[in-house]
């Protein structure tokens, strides 16, 4: 019966302390506590394993690194029972520092580093094997050092369970359990420690991967989104070089090229020649460029800062053709400034497409001006036609301007004064103009003025006319040519004059001079007077001059009545002006005069 009851108190659950009381041989008693403390030791090593086996079942369900170790720290001190429990990782400098703990109260403790071999977790983390003390500040089996020590009694540890953290043969930190009394550390608690720490390990490498892994993704993401942005900026600018190529390409000027620009980068953009001269501009922008940021932007071959604005050159090769300004838009980022740039390239385009143009304009306008004073007289019509065709009337009256200018070429120097007239080019080594206008002298004085300034040269202007239809023109330049040479004789370099401006010194410092031409310019009304009428006014002129002027020896000379003298005077005064009888203009009726009869004109 005793060892029934025995067995009845076992399958119940009865403690060791409850079976020593039944009445029964020692032997049998001694057995069944012993089968009691079995029946414990399993019950509690299943407990253990279960617990152990629920830990890891949730370290693998976290994936934050920093969560993996707060929840190690927490299931080993729940596990083991004990005061505190903490992790320290290694580094790379060799030592372990303290990453996490969980019950712990000292700041100093919670900021501990040990080197290698330092402290029991020093010689855990060396030893790759388990080390525990009931009593660690006596504990001699360890390097004791100064801020160990001080961190351990700050934080009021005795006893102490360590064990590595290892992935295969690599140690990658220590997980502790501690207590701030004597306890010694069982072996199974050492190996339930030890085979948690194994867990914990894989854990925190899945955690450390799933962040690197992590990590990497965003650093793809990252990688791709810069891509995308990359590919859309380049699909942007390719799409506004090709919108701003087919403007340019369709026939576009610059002020449409501009507006296309400042629409895409959304800003105001400003045009300049090579000269400062503004182009064409859309939105606000300044009148004037620096010197300084183009020439910046030349070396550099990029767009520059400008102030608040971004500056361009416009280069062809290493000619610089001008310059594009973007305003309101100080801050530029990369992709806008390499379309800024790319703009800039179609630009070029269009100045040299301009240009160009200009060019065979100019080739052609030129070649009407040689056909026109090569040989007016051997197909008028075809010249006038060639003119219509040209935008001009070469019919009606035009004035004819020779200019010389000195360290300039003739093509920059006919490029630069096609602006002011209908019809441009170079002849005979010399530029021509056909102007628009109905006072030669002034005309020329004012545009000497202006490519002088402009040019930075001394730029000198004959002119002649206006005259009509090709001889007459033709001849016109051959007044104007002379009208240059005079200038020059005379020093006036920058300045404009016709003939008339001149007088006789014209005809005198004209080379080649026109004797014709300046006999029917001084006293053509005179002769065309006599001519329909059959009068003397030609010759009572003479007499007039002959005479001093004496009234009295002119009629006697005339053999006419003296009123009638004064009559024909009159008559001349009307034809040739009032100030006919001045000494300046007097001196260029006698050379006239003389000049017509030394030609055999003369009656």
């Amino acid at each position: 019966m005793p060892a029934h009851r025995l067995l009845e108190l076992l399958s119940a659950g009865a403690s060791s302390d409850e079976l020593a009381r039944v009445p029964a041989d020692s032997g049998l008693i001694e057995l069944a506590v012993r089968i009691r403390r079995t029946l414990d030791a399993h019950s509690r090593r299943e407990a253990e394993l279960a617990a152990l086996f629920d830990t890891a079942s949730d370290l693998a369900r976290l994936r934050d690194l920093d969560a993996v170790l707060r929840s190690i720290v927490r299931r080993a001190r729940s596990l083991l029972h004990v005061d505190v429990s903490y992790l320290s990782l290694n580094d790379n400098d060799g030592g372990t520092y303290m990453r996490v703990t969980d019950g712990s109260a000292s700041a100093l403790f919670q900021q501990l580093r040990l080197g290698l071999g330092e402290g029991l977790g020093g010689l855990v983390a060396q030893t790759a094997r388990p080390y525990a003390t009931a009593d660690y500040p006596n504990d001699t089996r360890f390097e004791h050092t100064t801020p160990i020590d001080r961190a351990v009694a700050d934080e009021g540890l005795v006893a102490i369970l360590g064990v590595p953290l290892a992935l295969g043969e690599q140690v990658i930190g220590v997980l502790y359990a501690s207590d701030r009394r004597p306890r010694t550390f069982s072996p199974d608690e050492v190996a339930l420690l030890s085979s948690f720490a194994d867990h914990a390990a894989i854990a925190i490498d899945n955690a450390r991967l799933i962040e690197s892994t992590a990590a990497a993704l965003r650093e793809l993401e990252a990688a791709n989104a810069t891509i995308k942005a990359h590919n859309e900026s380049i699909a942007r600018a390719q799409d506004a070089h090709d919108r701003l190529t087919e403007l340019v390409l369709g026939g576009a000027d610059v002020p449409e090229v501009a507006a296309a620009v400042a629409t895409v980068l959304g800003g105001g953009i400003v045009v300049h020649d090579a000269d400062g001269a503004e182009l064409g501009r859309a939105g606000s922008g300044p009148a004037q460029r620096s010197p300084h940021a183009l020439a910046s932007s030349r070396a550099a071959g990029r767009a520059v800062a400008d102030g608040g604005s971004w500056l361009c050159a416009v280069m062809a090769g290493p000619e610089v053709l001008g310059s594009i300004t973007l305003t309101g838009r100080p801050d530029l980022a990369d992709a806008d400034r390499r379309l800024f740039e790319r703009a800039s390239v179609v630009t070029a385009l269009l100045l040299l497409l301009r240009r160009s143009a200009a060019e065979a304009e100019d080739r052609v306008r030129g070649e009407l001006v040689a056909d026109l004073l090569t040989d007016p007289d051997r197909d008028p019509a075809t010249l006038l036609d060639r003119g219509r065709r040209l935008g001009i009337d070469l019919a009606a009256p035009h004035a004819v301007l020779t200019l010389h200018a000195e360290g300039v070429s003739r093509t920059r120097l006919a490029s630069v004064a096609a602006r002011r007239a209908a019809l441009a080019g170079v002849f005979a080594e010399q530029v021509v103009l056909l102007a628009d206008t109905g006072s030669p002298g002034e005309f020329a004085n004012a545009t000497a003025a202006e490519l002088t300034r402009l040019l930075g040269c001394p730029v000198t202007v004959g002119a002649a006319g206006p005259a009509r239809g090709p001889a007459a023109l033709a001849r016109a330049h051959a007044e104007a040519v002379r009208c240059v040479r005079a200038l020059l004789a005379l020093g006036r370099q920058g300045h404009g004059a016709t003939p008339t401006d001149l007088g006789f010194v014209g005809l005198v410092l004209g080379d080649r001079a026109d004797v014709p031409e300046f006999v029917r310019a001084t006293l053509g009304p005179v002769l065309d007077y006599d001519e329909a009428r059959g009068t003397e006014l030609l010759r009572t002129l003479r007499a007039y001059f002959a005479c001093a002027g004496n009234l009295t020896r002119a009629k006697d000379e005339l053999h006419v009545h003296v009123n009638t003298v004064t009559q024909r005077l009159e008559r001349i005064s009307s034809l040739l002006g009032a100030g006919w009888q001045a000494p300046e203009r007097a001196l260029e009726l006698q050379l006239a005069l003389r000049l017509h009869d030394l030609t055999g004109q003369g009656a």
